[in-house]
């Protein structure tokens, strides 16, 4: 368990029997003299794991009846109606475990996704770009022989996850759940007696809320207070903010570039629609792995994590010449990728990045586990964004709990940002409803200490071992490093007893 810090143990005023026992005031913003609507549950955030966070609550019998609401500054109008050609695909995708998979059904969300933009992929073929040494990864070998095929994770698009929790909620037609959409958080403040004849709200937070753009002219702020405050805030959370509770961490001075890719047809048979393969190649020399992770129709989505010199150089590129790179990137030794990136741009009229890399490929030999090449980018997908690890000191304080991004930033290098999120909410409502159904004050430190002792271990491990593997990938040369990290990879190959645990648990968290 998760010790707490002095200032998450700082006395409260007990709402039930209505004593003070020296409140302290946490603050974040101003003060003002609204009227207060009460709520259980208020989450600032409508991504993924804010959104989530609610369906999972109206899912439950237990938990169905809360009163509650969620802030969200971006127009969710926009969110619901989002749509986008068959043939086309957003660059922010996500990789699903089958945990989170089987989440989203539990809570009634993933029927209202669009499945024709989702993809499973069973295998994974890793290897480093120094030494070529591999591990492949079958989950279809691990499927009892009566079983449907299993899966390593499932592709979406995180807007397609967004709007069918979206439309999840709208299912429930609750009129105890309300979206504030275009709607920031001006502050948050401890509150006040404000209501003599019910619940003392000392110890709430209460959050000074306003309507942005055009909204702004006709609706008034607001002020609402939750017996329980959720942050699903993101890295710069308010919310944590507000509940004091300090962050350690480190930027890597990378960044991820991403884009979808168009791929050529493989030389084998077309793989069945249930049947694709991720890959992906550490680059030490370039400064991290670069990813491709299948979707439908033989499109892929890139990550590409690299030094920003290099994001801002690809990221400049005219699309030949950045589908040069993305295959050079599988395919050539480092010597040959560190010239090519250092090409001069735009490149002289004797040579191109097309041509470099046809001349250079003709001199190398090729493994049989690359990807097809990527034959097209869809335009306007080509981004970058930088690269950090983050984790709160904790992830509860006196009805406050953080949850995703607001409690902990990985590197993106194994996919687990958003499962670990979805995680979160998975055990924030299980609390929830553990204390509704035990007539718990949902709000209460000692409550929420499940969620944290659930969560936080957890998600320190994880991200643990993504930022070491970074580091160790990160080490170019030929050095005693390289030597384990290849010589761990060709041991881990060989022993199916090994790979077996490590997709087992690879499944979900």
């Amino acid at each position: 368990m998760r010790p707490i810090s002095r200032a998450a143990l700082r006395p409260y005023v007990c709402p039930s029997c209505r004593h003070g026992i020296g409140a302290g005031q946490r603050q974040f913003g101003t003060k003002t003299d609204q009227a207060t609507d009460i709520y259980d549950v208020v989450c600032v955030g409508g991504g993924p794991a804010g959104l989530g966070l609610l369906a999972a609550l109206r899912a439950s019998p237990v938990t169905s009846k809360l009163k509650v609401a969620l802030i969200e500054s971006q127009d969710l109008n926009k969110a619901r109606s989002w749509n986008m050609d068959s043939t086309q695909f957003s660059n922010r995708v996500s990789s699903l475990t089958p945990s989170s998979k089987a989440f989203l059904q539990k809570i009634g969300a993933w029927e209202h996704l669009d499945t024709q933009r989702v993809q499973d992929y069973q295998e994974m073929q890793v290897w480093d770009g120094e030494s070529g040494s591999r591990i492949s990864f079958d989950w279809s070998m691990e499927t009892p022989a009566f079983e449907d095929p299993r899966t390593v994770a499932t592709m979406t698009e995180n807007a397609n996850l967004v709007r069918g929790l979206l439309r999840r909620i709208a299912a429930s037609g609750d009129e105890n759940l309300k979206l504030f959409s275009n709607t920031t958080v001006a502050g948050i403040e401890n509150g006040t007696d404000l209501q003599p004849q019910g619940p003392d709200l000392s110890a709430w937070p209460v959050l000074s809320i306003k309507p942005t753009g055009a909204a702004a002219e006709t609706q008034p702020s607001s002020r609402i207070a939750a017996r329980l405050l959720v942050g699903a805030d993101g890295i710069n959370s308010p919310v944590r903010s507000f509940a004091d509770i300090p962050t350690h961490g480190w930027d890597y001075n990378r960044h991820g570039i991403v884009a979808t890719l168009s791929l050529a047809d493989p030389d084998t048979p077309p793989f069945p629609a249930n049947m694709r393969t991720a890959y992906q190649r550490f680059l030490p020399a370039l400064g991290g792995p670069i990813a491709l992770l299948p979707l439908p129709n033989n499109n892929a989505t890139l990550v590409w994590s690299t030094t920003p010199e290099n994001a801002a150089y690809l990221k400049s590129l005219p699309a030949p010449a950045f589908l040069a790179m993305v295959n050079a990137a599988f395919r050539l030794s480092m010597t040959d990728l560190k010239y090519m990136m250092g090409m001069a741009q735009p490149a002289s009229e004797s040579t191109s990045h097309e041509d470099e890399l046809s001349w250079r490929i003709q001199h190398t030999p090729l493994p049989a586990h690359i990807p097809p090449f990527a034959t097209g980018v869809q335009t306007g997908t080509v981004a970058s964004f930088p690269l950090r690890f983050r984790h709160a000191a904790q992830y509860i304080s006196p009805r406050v709990a953080l949850v995703g991004d607001a409690a902990h930033v990985i590197h993106p290098l194994a996919g687990q940002g958003l499962n670990l999120g979805l995680a979160d909410v998975a055990a924030l409502s299980r609390t929830i409803e553990y204390a509704v159904s035990h007539g718990m004050d949902i709000g209460d430190l000692l409550t929420l200490e499940r969620y944290s002792s659930e969560r936080y271990l957890t998600n320190a491990k994880i991200g643990g071992a993504c930022d070491l593997l970074h580091k160790m990938y990160n080490i170019p040369g030929q050095g005693p490093v390289t030597w384990a990290r290849s010589l761990g990879l060709d041991v881990i190959d060989k022993l199916p007893f090994v790979k077996s645990f490590l997709m087992k648990n690879a499944e979900g968290y």
